[in-house]
């Protein structure tokens, strides 16, 4: 009988991490294995229902007991998480500023901020050229984690501002990875009546926003499908750090 998929992925991660644990050396025990900032759309495609399910959706996944088992499983080399909403070129609101992972405790309080937040929206627009550079510049105070990854959720297209790929000419972008999680119209159509399905949102963001050799999207179908994806999509990320930093 075969194993199924949940299982192998579990038993894999267990045995990976271990090896990393007898590794790793006391000096590198003391740093930051991955700095993850995620940044939620808040633009005017977004209304108080999405979002709200957008917050329920990520307390969710960070609620779950495989992703708290990968963020939690070495204390002595914490992630590093902050959390920003985004829509317009004036508008970048910190929900949680940097928090070392380095316990449940940190965890916990991490996701209370996050599910107690009211929205704070300045603009309509999908600025994220902006949005992205703002990801980096917070990027820029973790520059003792061994990987920085922006983690960018989106129900649309850059429509003002910087692109993506103009962005991604600065030398700064040369060791960030940015991720995607596209939310689709669960109905193919986009909010605008066009026909932009998912997996044509899903095409974009692969070519026009994704950044790195490990960067990858993932889709969402609905707000209502948001908690199912970022759970997923956090998986596939907290477990590459491990096996990059092994492998240097």
């Amino acid at each position: 009988m075969k194993m199924p998929c949940v299982i192998r992925f579990r038993l894999v991660t267990q045995v990976l991490l271990a090896i990393f644990c007898l590794l790793v050396s006391p000096a590198q025990a003391q740093q930051c294995r991955l700095a993850l900032v995620l940044a939620l759309d808040v633009s005017g495609s977004v209304n108080e229902a999405e979002y709200n399910q957008q917050i329920t959706g990520l307390v969710a996944a960070l609620s779950d007991p495989d992703v708290r088992s990968l963020i939690l499983f070495s204390t002595d080399a914490p992630v590093s998480l902050a959390i920003y909403e985004w829509s317009s070129r004036n508008h970048q609101y910190v929900i949680q500023p940097w928090i070392s992972l380095d316990g449940p405790g940190a965890l916990d309080r991490a996701i209370t901020r996050i599910r107690s937040h009211q929205k704070v929206r300045a603009g309509l627009r999908t600025a994220m050229g902006t949005a992205l550079e703002f990801g980096a510049a917070m990027l820029a105070q973790q520059s003792h984690c061994w990987q920085h990854t922006i983690d960018v959720s989106g129900d649309g297209k850059n429509n003002i501002g910087v692109t993506p790929q103009e962005l991604y000419r600065a030398p700064v972008f040369a060791g960030i990875t940015v991720n995607a999680l596209v939310v689709g119209n669960p109905n193919n159509t986009s909010s605008e009546g066009t026909s932009l399905t998912p997996q044509s949102l899903k095409d974009y963001y692969e070519t026009e926003v994704i950044h790195g050799p490990e960067a990858f999207a993932m889709i969402a179908y609905g707000y209502g499908d948001y908690a199912r994806a970022m759970r997923r999509k956090l998986l596939r990320e907290l477990s590459f750090p491990v096996l990059g930093r092994m492998v240097d």
